[in-house]
């Protein structure tokens, strides 16, 4: 049994400033907005040797425009490398950023539950579950959702409508206690 070093983040804490990677091999702030967005909606994925994780990242091509709509940019992001990555896009129809080589340490950081491979089939290094976190215009967790599973994830639809009333009504960061 490996120890968990991760420590669970706060919802209205500042999100960590984690730099990642992206395929063109510039280096990107994890939870800063882009697009003329003031929101970032973060979504960590397994990786491509999960076939739940290829249909919530196309599920989320088709419901972009609503979190467009809310003023919340998008990203996803794994372990993965560039070269698992870009195998992974064969499979993917999305046109939002996508991140690879998540670190352990940075795992940490954001406190998700970590995995290690089943086998060499699945994949070759330890990988983070589920993490999806919503970062508002102050830098801070609004939403905060992280799953020890592959099959426990915010449904997207309802996330992106749930931000829209957030946005519209000035909805509290909820769970700070």
């Amino acid at each position: 049994m490996q120890s968990n070093d991760s420590q669970k983040l706060r919802a209205g804490s500042q999100f960590p400033d984690l730099q990642v990677q992206m395929r063109d091999g510039e280096m990107q702030s994890l939870g800063k907005p882009e697009n003329g967005h003031d929101w970032k909606l973060v979504v960590v994925y397994r990786g491509k040797h999960c076939p739940i994780c290829t249909k919530y990242l196309n599920q989320l091509e088709t419901v972009k425009t609503s979190f467009a709509d809310a003023g919340v940019d998008i990203i996803a992001v794994s372990a993965d490398s560039k070269q698992q990555l870009e195998t992974h896009l064969e499979e993917l129809d999305i046109n939002f950023p996508i991140a690879y080589g998540l670190t352990v340490e940075q795992m940490n950081t954001l406190g998700l539950y970590i995995s290690d491979p089943r086998s060499e089939k699945e994949t070759d290094h330890p990988f983070a579950e589920p993490g999806v976190f919503v970062i508002n215009a102050k830098g801070e967790i609004h939403i905060i959702d992280i799953s020890n599973a592959p099959f426990a994830r915010p449904e997207l639809e309802s996330l992106a409508s749930g931000l829209s009333y957030i946005r519209g009504n000035d909805y509290p960061i909820r769970g700070t206690h």
